[in-house]
């Protein structure tokens, strides 16, 4: 990636009013522009500074700190300079242009998103897995999350990765020695135990990819659509998950014209609660004639809305009505469900019906019995969506993965499979054995940026917050 050496500066608070308010400045020497802004005042590096910020005419803008950060003692290893005034928008502003006005011999710019962070990666101040959980704290949506990431941003999803690359690395030097002294009629593969040094680095993988699923859940958590017929309490359901009234429920069948979707954390997994209309089959089953007029064009449309919605599902929550049991249109609505989506079967109502709450695991999905209006058994679905999730308490640290990060551990854990087929060859294989394991290493040095395409990063940073 092309390194961009002219000095940056943007605002590094949050938009809006505020106690304080930051303007951060970044550049390989900001000594022209610390003395256009402060004239003879000496900032002592890493101290706080209070003094006034003032207008190239002498007229005050703010009184604040200024602390100054050294090269390479900065968060992006060139020298910053941190303005810390008032957080009004207005205040903010002024102050930007001023740094700019100030700055602006020396080429000082209004920075991009991400730039700051991003030459903290490029003057190896952080790592790329460290870089992308800067934003994934900033972002962290529940408690469990914001430690995640603060564990990937102190370094330890890093040192777990740069931990299997060394094994990796170890195994391919004894390899590759092998290989360059092809004369000596050593059984290496034997010899060496590389078989077993093998098998420890995919349990090894195996239990980093655990950890990241299951960070990955507290990340981007899980979308569950409550698909059903009108008036089978779909609603109610949403309003019992969330423990609040975030949807009209009414006897009426057809109230939910649109979808509603509401974000509640179980265990700290977001999990993405989507209501949509009650699904009628009337309008598009030829034997239904002229019933197909009561389903007007609003309703219409909200049930095209439903399947879409129900087609990009991570879970499925079907809805019937247990007081009056399955119905053909039931039936119906299963046939379209998309291949591959857990589907849990929900049976409300119970409190009419008289069934107990239970769960009811059957071959063609698993059923649960509850009353979402008297709130029985939400306990139980809340269970088995953490199930579905696969989360598990395992009491270890876990890392707010990516999606690249797990594809580019699943490439490496495939790689890892050849290497073993090619080692089941005994020594006649040891050039193919070497390349499945360079390609690994390849896979694992991309996590934290050793080896990341110039696109990538740019795709990367550029998702950041202007400022950081």
């Amino acid at each position: 990636m092309t390194y961009d050496s002219t000095p940056i500066t943007a605002i590094a608070t949050a938009p809006g009013r505020g106690g304080i308010g930051v303007v951060r400045i970044s550049g390989k020497d900001l000594s022209a522009i610390v003395s256009a802004l402060f004239g003879e005042t000496q900032l002592k590096p890493r101290h706080a500074t209070y003094l006034p910020f003032t207008q190239q005419d002498g007229s005050v803008i703010d009184q604040g700190l200024a602390i100054f950060f050294k090269s390479p003692h900065s968060y992006t290893g060139e020298d910053v300079l941190e303005l810390q005034g008032h957080g009004g928008p207005v205040v903010m502003q002024m102050l930007l242009a001023r740094c700019l006005e100030a700055g602006k011999e020396a080429g000082l710019r209004l920075a991009q998103p991400g730039e700051f962070t991003q030459r903290a990666f490029l003057n190896d101040k952080l790592d790329l897995a460290q870089a992308e959980a800067v934003a994934d704290l900033i972002e962290a949506s529940t408690e469990a999350a914001a430690k995640s990431a603060s564990q990937s941003l102190s370094g330890a999803f890093s040192k777990v990765i740069n931990a299997l690359v060394e094994k990796v690395v170890h195994l391919r030097m004894l390899v590759e020695a092998t290989l360059d002294f092809p004369e000596e009629e050593i059984d290496f593969l034997e010899k060496s135990d590389a078989r077993g040094q093998l098998s420890g680095i995919q349990s090894a993988l195996r239990k980093v990819f655990e950890q990241a699923a299951q960070g990955a859940l507290l990340r981007s958590g899980l979308n569950v659509v409550l698909a059903g017929q009108p008036n089978v309490g779909k609603s109610s359901l949403l309003n019992a998950l969330a423990g609040d009234d975030v949807a009209i429920v009414t006897p009426i069948a057809g109230t939910t014209r649109d979808k509603v979707t509401e974000t509640i954390h179980i265990e700290g997994i977001p999990l993405n609660i989507i209501d949509t209309a009650g699904i009628r089959h009337d309008y598009d089953e030829p034997e239904y004639g002229e019933q197909a007029d009561v389903i007007d064009a609003v309703e219409r449309i909200g049930i095209e809305r439903t399947w879409a919605e129900v087609e990009k599902a991570d879970v499925i929550l079907h809805l019937l009505d247990a007081s009056r049991g399955p119905t053909r249109a039931d039936e119906a609505i299963v046939a379209r469900f998309p291949d591959g989506v857990p589907v849990i079967r929900i049976w409300n109502k119970i409190d009419v019906s008289g069934h107990h709450a239970s769960v009811d695991e059957m071959e063609d999905a698993t059923h649960i019995y509850l009353s979402a209006q008297e709130h029985v058994g939400i306990e139980l679905l809340r269970a088995e969506l953490l199930r579905i999730a696969g989360w598990q308490q395992t009491g270890e640290s876990l890392y707010l993965a990516r999606e690249r990060h797990l594809i580019a551990l699943k490439q490496a854990s495939e790689h890892l499979e050849f290497a073993a087929a090619y080692a089941a060859q005994n020594d006649q294989s040891l050039d193919l054995f070497a390349e499945e394991l360079r390609l690994t290493q390849d896979r694992l040095n991309s996590i934290t940026g050793e080896f990341t395409s110039d696109d990538l990063l740019g795709v990367i940073f550029s998702r950041f917050c202007i400022g950081k």
